[in-house]
């Protein structure tokens, strides 16, 4: 359900974009999340820190986008976004006594930390490269080859690495199950 959740503002635009224009379809999605972001509040009394960058990045370059009349910037904000995860998941290597995607996971799955410190590695790979290839979409194909690339692909490529890292981490994952036991 969180899934949908976060999907949200990506799924607004697509569907503004398709009705409209990138220009209207930029505005659908700040507005949507504003209210991600702040109906999330509502409930939980808190914010998402992701949720916080997202919405602060959308707004700079989604406003860059609408007052300038230039979709080059609402194109870069996927990538800006893409390489700050990766940049935050490489830091986390260092700072701190766990990397992030431990700290994320940890609850469900017990791995040693060279495990955790190589799904770090692919991490910091699977946004850097996700973050090229939006640009490189964005800048050689037209733009709604790009607008669907946003949607499908990336949501398709983000779902393949995900199974794949599910396949990965699969061994770690400890049967909780008592000999003799059914479930």
């Amino acid at each position: 359900m969180k899934f949908l959740y976060d999907f949200f503002p990506i799924l607004l635009f697509f569907i503004a974009y398709k009705m409209y224009d990138i220009y209207v379809a930029t505005a659908v999605a700040m507005a949507a999340a504003a209210v991600q972001t702040f109906a999330f509040w509502l409930k939980h009394r808190r914010f998402e820190k992701m949720h916080l960058v997202t919405l602060g990045l959308l707004l700079v370059f989604g406003s860059l986008t609408i007052f300038l009349q230039n979709p080059v910037f609402i194109k870069w904000k996927p990538t800006v976004i893409n390489w700050l995860f990766a940049v935050v998941f490489m830091a986390s290597i260092w700072i701190g006594d766990k990397p992030l995607v431990e700290r994320m996971m940890s609850h469900v799955i017990q791995a040693p930390r060279p495990v955790w410190i190589r799904l770090s590695w692919l991490w910091i790979a699977f946004f850097a490269g996700i973050g090229a290839l939006n640009l490189y979409v964005a800048f050689n194909y037209p733009e709604e080859t790009w607008v669907n690339f946003k949607l499908f692909g990336m949501l398709g490529i983000t779902f393949a690495f995900v199974i794949g890292q599910a396949f990965y981490l699969s061994r770690y994952i400890e049967d909780h199950e008592k000999p003799g036991e059914e479930s």
